[in-house]
């Protein structure tokens, strides 16, 4: 009899290890999902809002797909795990066996206790009913005068930017005194709070939310600023101060759970035959200055690739490689390699430079004893991952980076006036004299 893989969760980490398991095996894959039938990507929910694309658009494979690989969809919410019978019980009432079982449940949006936060026109931006509950509550500037996000991060920004699409009035609540500011270092976090500020937001810096008030209907009627008890009539409230590992149906069961579940370098969990992957997997240990739990939609992918070798029968570990992230701040494009902390450490130094324009920069971080380049920033630049990632794989020097930073460059052409400023103002500061070699594209990535 096959072996029967089920995976709970139909997000990136648990749809690319049944993709990568039906390519190397015949075994039997079940996919559950509570939210949608079928897989959709989520980083591309804000662009269905903004008119960019429709709903289809987001779902990469073809409904017939999963039929034709015969990955099997079970639409459940898992209430509980019996691990010793290998069973799971769904809230609906019925059961599943397996013999080898994937967590792969993911993030929910955070709630800190707030009053009035189950209100009706309260919702995350992280699920698919986040995007109706967005159109039923705010589908024009009509029907909805004014919202209020509240949270400093990625999702955040990305809310007020979808809300403003639509021409919504947005208030904007940071409880940091920058925006992002816990990960970006202080002049590419000033740069984010004027390119807020430009597109007209109502940015609110070191404020936090004291309640959400209610109308006769439950429905949201203002919010209260804990720190000066002011009052902003809002008909929406957007909740995106960071994520949890969606684990709560798990924490009554012998899996062994911390803020996530519980995993070794090869994803597996403390029972035998019970794997994690994605937003919701912890490593007992952070990989490479990486955090135990990362929320970023490639690592799950990573993962779930992973993982579906041991599966398999090919047991090998996680292994991310260097850090790198991207993100866009309504006009302004953000990449990162390799490490750039928001401050440096004991023996780091570090080289800012920023256009005249206030929005393009790039910051880099190198070991001040050695040289040795450990990370960048760009904002406004768009920059290549490969050649970042050949320069921390090599260990090369800040020296031979600035070098050969024509090789970074996606356009040269339209970017050979920042390097030679750049250079120049390096060896103005450090007392170098870096000669900019040109394009070798082809002999570095040969």
């Amino acid at each position: 009899m096959e072996e029967h893989i089920v995976i709970i969760g139909n997000g990136i980490s648990g749809v690319t290890a049944a993709r990568h398991i039906r390519k190397l095996s015949d075994k039997k894959i079940t996919i559950v999902s509570a939210e949608t039938e079928y897989f959709f990507s989520r980083t591309a929910l804000m662009y269905v809002y903004m008119g960019h694309m429709k709903f289809e658009h987001t779902q990469p494979y073809e409904n017939w797909f999963w039929k034709k690989n015969k990955i099997h969809l079970k639409k459940g919410f898992v209430k509980q795990i019996e691990t010793k019978s290998k069973t799971l019980h769904f809230a609906e009432g019925d059961t599943l066996e397996y013999d080898k079982l994937i967590i792969a449940t993911g993030s929910k949006p955070n709630k800190f206790g707030w009053p009035g936060e189950n209100l009706k026109g309260v919702m995350g931006m992280y699920h698919k009913q986040d995007l109706e509950n967005l159109e039923t509550y705010a589908p024009n500037n009509k029907v909805c005068k004014r919202a209020v996000v509240v949270g400093g991060g990625l999702i955040g920004i990305e809310l007020a930017e979808m809300l403003h699409s639509r021409h919504i009035p947005v208030t904007f609540l940071v409880r940091e005194s920058s925006f992002w500011n816990g990960v970006l270092p202080e002049a590419e976090s000033a740069i984010i709070n004027r390119e807020i500020m430009a597109n007209g937001i109502d940015l609110r810096l070191s404020t936090n939310l004291k309640e959400i008030i209610s109308d006769e209907n439950e429905q949201v009627k203002s919010v209260i600023i804990e720190e000066t008890g002011e009052e902003i009539p809002c008909n929406v409230v957007g909740l995106t101060a960071g994520v949890s590992p969606n684990i709560d149906f798990i924490k009554d069961s012998e899996i062994k759970t911390g803020r996530g579940v519980k995993v070794n370098r090869y994803l597996e969990t403390n029972i035998p035959d019970v794997y994690a992957i994605g937003d919701c997997a912890e490593q007992q240990e952070g990989i490479n200055q990486r955090r135990p739990i990362e929320a970023v939609w490639y690592t799950g992918r990573m993962m779930g690739e992973t993982l579906a070798q041991t599966i398999c029968g090919n047991r090998i570990q996680y292994n991310p490689g260097h850090w790198f992230n991207s993100a866009k701040f309504f006009d302004i494009e953000y990449q990162t390699y390799g490490w750039v902390w928001a401050q440096p450490k004991a023996n780091e130094a570090r080289f800012y430079w920023e256009h005249a324009d206030g929005n393009k920069c790039i910051h880099i971080n190198y070991n001040k004893n050695t040289r040795e380049f450990i990370g960048i920033n760009t904002f406004g630049i768009r920059m290549r991952h490969e050649f970042f990632d050949k320069m921390l794989n090599e260990k090369q020097s800040v020296d031979y980076v600035l070098e050969h930073l024509a090789d970074a460059n996606f356009d040269p052409e339209f970017y050979k006036q920042y390097e030679r400023n750049i250079v120049l103002k390096f060896n103005k500061e450090n007392n170098t004299n870096i000669q900019l070699k040109k394009k070798s594209w082809r002999r570095i990535f040969a």
